[in-house]
């Protein structure tokens, strides 16, 4: 079932370019506790968004049938909404069921070029076999082509992709930011090497990226993990990472995602916890939705609470209009997609209570963004 939960919030800042002001009526925040756990799905996590051409919203996220670990049993299942994300179908549709010897999980849906939809997920077998698939719809979700390995066996390891991480660059090519936590020949290693599979034929090749960064063996190595990119106005790509060095790591590259600067740490401060990046369509600036530590007390410290929002007009150099959207203590919020749909951003996220449950249900926020600008 579905359970709605408003809250009100106002604004504290004025921007100097907004969308349009938005009628007060509406609900600045809207949060919607969809996906609680339940009888046989002990946990639901972490997901994507992709708007069909029909106006609904499908949302495919992972449900875990299995235990609550992040190697149990789980399936990717759908659930739509036909009035901006803020209603939400009570059951689930089978998307991908659980091809892997462990389980399918991390969803990246993308629109492409050519108006197809991409699925892209991963398919766990072992800690020394996690890797990126794709799946194509030529119907608008309906059905979903037979899957095709981002990377193939020759490439065999433990790699992370996480939820709402896939872009396709203006020039066409599709880039996959991956961290590699284990290889043929290496084990499991929390300090992933980081890199991009790239494809300039609409996924039907693939071939990594020819810059490594964190490489084994390096004496400066440092824990860079669950990387993400976003195309800036003037070419480049930037990539974005966790680490436990108390904010996100950046670096860009301009060659399309071939090789990458140094990472170095960022303003954006946070605890172990990934930050999710992407562009207002309406006003073109950077949206940025992580753990943001700059100000926390002892009671937040260390944990991935308070989530909150902010944009960048500067192509991430500064984040401004900073909004709390949690900040309970005892919360847990993290691995948030994000969607753009008419004057909203919706939020696809886990969440959870550390002392009931932990991080096991997947929750959507609905924030106006005529709110986040200071215009209502």
């Amino acid at each position: 079932m579905i359970h709605g939960l408003l809250l009100v919030c106002v604004c504290v800042q004025a921007p100097t370019t907004a969308p349009t002001t938005a009628p007060a009526s509406r609900p600045a925040v809207v949060r919607i506790g969809l996906l609680p756990p339940g009888k046989g799905n002990p946990r639901n996590s972490e997901g994507d968004f992709i708007r069909l051409r029909d106006g609904r919203i499908l949302l495919v996220y992972t449900r875990f049938t299995g235990g609550g670990s992040d190697h149990a049993a789980a399936h990717l299942a759908g659930r739509v909404s036909r009035d901006g994300g803020l209603t939400w179908s009570k059951n689930d549709t089978l998307v991908v069921a659980n091809e892997g010897k462990m389980n399918v999980m991390s969803v990246s849906l993308l629109r492409l070029a050519d108006g197809r939809i991409a699925l892209f997920y991963l398919r766990k077998n072992s800690t020394r076999d996690c890797r990126p698939r794709l799946r194509i719809s030529g119907d608008e979700a309906a059905t979903w082509g037979p899957p095709s390995d981002v990377i193939g066996e020759r490439d065999m390891g433990y790699y992370v992709l996480n939820n709402d991480r896939v872009v396709q660059l203006r020039g066409g090519r599709l880039v996959v930011p991956v961290a590699r936590h284990a290889a043929d020949g290496f084990a499991w290693n929390a300090a992933a090497e980081v890199l991009c599979w790239l494809s300039d034929d609409a996924g039907r090749t693939w071939r990594p990226s020819k810059g490594l960064l964190n490489p084994r063996g390096r004496k400066d190595r440092v824990l860079l993990q669950e990387p993400g990119v976003v195309e800036l106005r003037d070419g480049r790509v930037m990539m974005f990472l966790r680490t436990n060095r108390g904010s996100q790591y950046v670096c860009h590259s301009r060659d399309a995602g071939e090789t990458f600067s140094r990472p170095r740490p960022s303003n954006l401060r946070s605890p172990v916890s990934p930050a999710s990046i992407e562009r207002i369509p309406s006003t073109g600036h950077l949206l940025c939705v992580w753990n943001d530590h700059r100000d926390v007390d002892a009671a937040h410290k260390g944990k991935r609470t308070p989530l909150r929002i902010a944009v960048s007009r500067d192509e991430g150099t500064t984040w401004t209009l900073v909004r709390t959207l949690e900040d309970d203590p005892g919360g847990w919020y993290c691995y948030t997609a994000i969607a753009f749909v008419g004057p909203r951003v919706l939020l696809a996220h886990c969440a959870g209570q550390r002392r009931t449950g932990g991080l096991n249900r997947t929750q959507i926020t609905a924030v106006d963004l005529a709110w986040l600008y200071g215009k209502r």
